[in-house]
């Protein structure tokens, strides 16, 4: 008959043991903290010439997204008028000018306002703001109420010219409407419009890429006359 080894206090500890270390393992290790989402900041665009402000986490927490006002919308309905003349400018230069230079300046732009104009569109089209006619137009009322519109005399002069008086007037009646479209995206600022963040791109957008053809024409023209 064979003995049975004896089942002592010891035996048993040791037969638990891997599952004692375990649970003290478990014990001893401490918990690890749920890592924090990552946050980023909120910055606060200023106006031309202003500085941009960071917002504490408190400000931006509080932020409602600004819906548009009726200086975007005014804004928005005068810029559909004003690349509509641009567009028809641009339309002036194939029969009028072999200057390869103005020609592609000419197309860049076409197609820059245009697609432009379809955002207007449909920025427009998504708040349900008519557009009155199709946006065209040279004549006097647009040129009095829109800085940089040419005015009748000044379309028809262009449209009557060839050659390097073509290129001359082309440029400088280009930086002109240019110009003027700038100062359209500063008074929207300074009439309290620009908040809503499509607005703001889009207004954004017109004063950087505008900005860069003024200077590109103004050097053109330097070239000319010098």
């Amino acid at each position: 008959m064979t003995s049975r080894r004896p089942y002592s206090a010891r035996t048993a500890l040791l037969a638990a043991s891997p599952i004692v270390l375990a649970v003290a393992l478990t014990a001893c290790t401490p918990s690890q903290p749920d890592s924090p989402e990552p946050t980023s900041p909120v910055v606060q665009l200023g106006a031309p010439g202003e500085s941009n402000r960071t917002l504490s986490p408190e400000e931006a927490a509080g932020l409602d997204a600004p819906e548009h006002n009726d200086v975007d919308s005014a804004f928005m309905l005068a810029m559909i008028r004003h690349h509509q003349q641009a567009i028809e400018m641009t339309a002036l230069v194939d029969d009028r000018t072999d200057d390869r230079d103005i020609r592609l300046l000419a197309e860049r732009m076409s197609v820059s306002q245009t697609d432009e104009k379809a955002q207007i569109t449909s920025w427009l089209q998504e708040r349900f703001i008519p557009v009155n006619g199709d946006g065209s137009g040279h004549d006097g009322h647009d040129a009095a109420s829109m800085p940089g519109m040419l005015t009748d005399e000044q379309f028809a002069e262009l449209e009557a010219a060839s050659g390097d008086e073509f290129d001359r007037l082309f440029l400088e009646y280009m930086i002109q409407h240019h110009e003027g479209a700038v100062q359209m995206v500063d008074d929207l600022y300074a009439d309290g419009g620009g908040q809503e963040s499509a607005t703001d791109q889009f207004a954004r957008h017109v004063e950087s890429d505008q900005g860069i053809e003024i200077a590109r024409m103004q050097q053109m023209l330097a070239e000319r006359e010098g």
